[in-house]
């Protein structure tokens, strides 16, 4: 229905605890074609001196509602693969391969069934959820075609090092090319110095702005700032 967020499990899955999360905005309609916002988590367990929290589960996404008010698109939120529980994984990425071949299923399903545009698809993430937007994103041709745009929120990969394979900026620079030149747009609380000499540095052009509280949250997407506004103008343009 309308303004519903809902699970859903894909069949070839169901032996997995393993959902995805769906919301079909308050004006969607049977037969027309949407735009679809597909977002990763953030790692589960984290906790600051500001009180932040993060519980890495895709029920407590937020960047996808905020941007886009909860209509005109449909909001997405996807799991990462761990096949040794076969669950979602709370922190990091799991099975990468397998994270992102479950991104390349959903993605067609959801269209299919609800009327997702397959040509406007925007990705996007908060903190762990923001490296994935490249790390899953765009770690082969095949995944990184689906793409519009991408939009990360707190951290891109590449800019420091973490724990996981390949993530120096040479190996993240191979597939930050793969975005192919398409609109990027990168926030962060407080400084973006790192960012904009990775990005400068990585030969590609994008939109990087600070966010302007200390938080490492995704909740400011939640209030009327003009740093807001921006990031939806932009994501206006880009659809």
């Amino acid at each position: 229905m309308a303004g519903r967020r809902f699970r859903m499990k894909l069949s070839e899955y169901s032996s997995w605890d393993l959902a995805h999360v769906v919301y079909l905005p308050s004006d969607w309609k049977p037969g027309r074609k949407y735009p679809v916002l597909v977002e990763y988590p953030s790692n589960g367990g984290y906790r600051n001196k500001y009180g932040d929290t993060t519980t890495g589960r895709v029920e407590d996404c937020k960047l996808g509602y905020g941007v886009s008010g909860g209509h005109g698109f449909i909001w997405v939120c996807l799991p990462f693969l761990d096949p040794d529980t076969k669950s979602h994984a709370l922190k990091w990425f799991g099975d990468a391969q397998a994270t992102s071949a479950y991104c390349r299923a959903v993605i067609p399903f959801v269209c299919r069934e609800f009327g997702g545009d397959l040509d406007k698809i925007v990705l996007c993430g908060f903190s762990r959820g923001a490296l994935a937007c490249s790390y899953i994103g765009l770690r082969d041709s095949e995944t990184a075609r689906l793409w519009k745009a991408i939009f990360a929120h707190s951290h891109f990969d590449g800019v420091r090092a973490w724990p996981y394979p390949e993530s120096d900026a040479d190996s993240a620079r191979k597939r930050l090319q793969r975005l192919a030149g398409r609109p990027l747009y990168i926030t962060h609380e407080q400084s973006t110095v790192d960012i904009q000499k990775y990005i400068s540095e990585s030969g590609v052009v994008a939109t990087v702005r600070a966010i302007p509280y200390v938080n490492h949250s995704d909740q400011w997407v939640l209030k009327d700032i003009p740093e807001r506004a921006h990031l939806r103008a932009w994501l206006s343009r880009v659809i």
